[in-house]
């Protein structure tokens, strides 16, 4: 009989430890899912966008919503010198639906609308995610 109770007390002392484990991993990742952002707020991707990123903080992972109507705008994503140069390099990812979700990269993270002048009038940001 003791010896039962032996192998009862191991096993209930291996399941405490595992859900111990479980919980601090559980812990340590932190949320799954990132916040998610509309970009320009109600006025969405438009025409002095490049303001709206002031007094946000942003985490990897998070989404951004860029809400624009898709016959007179895009959404390109772009490294620093064409953020800078308002210009889509050749291979740049192209967004049209007027209903983009865009995950965050740790670092920072360039948008321009690449139709002409639209970038040069406002329409790019620079978000930086921790």
């Amino acid at each position: 009989m003791a010896q039962c109770e032996g192998r009862g007390s191991a096993s209930r002392t291996t399941m405490v430890v595992l859900v111990t484990m479980v919980w601090l991993m559980v812990q340590s990742i932190g949320p799954v899912d990132g916040a998610v952002y509309t970009v320009g707020d109600s006025n969405g991707w438009s025409f002095g966008s490049n303001t709206w990123t002031k007094g946000k903080r942003f985490k990897a992972g998070d989404t951004l919503v860029f809400n624009y109507d898709s016959t007179i705008h895009n959404v390109v994503v772009v490294n620093k010198g064409g953020y800078n140069g308002c210009t889509a390099s050749a291979g740049a990812k192209v967004y049209n639906s007027g209903k983009d979700r865009l995950k965050l990269s740790k670092g920072v993270n360039f948008f321009i609308c690449s139709i002409a002048g639209h970038c040069q009038s406002g329409m790019n940001i620079a978000v930086t995610a921790a």
